[in-house]
């Protein structure tokens, strides 16, 4: 390996928005993230299904007439 072109590899804490810290070694110092496992919808089961806008009930109103002409037939 060369001399003097590797960054410096050292202990660095990554903390979370939620406030959970994890310590692991990284060329970079303290690094901010946004999610993490212990607060992701994924990890913890407390995903929320959300209707956003009606789009059931727009699909619905949409396909309407194709699933009233195959009843008639």
């Amino acid at each position: 390996m060369k001399k003097d072109i590797h960054p410096e590899y050292k202990e660095t804490v990554i903390r979370c928005a939620c406030g959970s810290e994890l310590t692991i070694g990284s060329t970079r110092q303290d690094v901010s993230v946004e999610i993490c496992s212990k607060c992701h919808p994924f990890y913890t089961g407390k995903q929320k299904l959300v209707d956003s806008a009606g789009r059931i009930e727009r699909f619905r109103r949409k396909y309407a007439k194709f699933q009233d002409s195959n009843n008639q037939s």
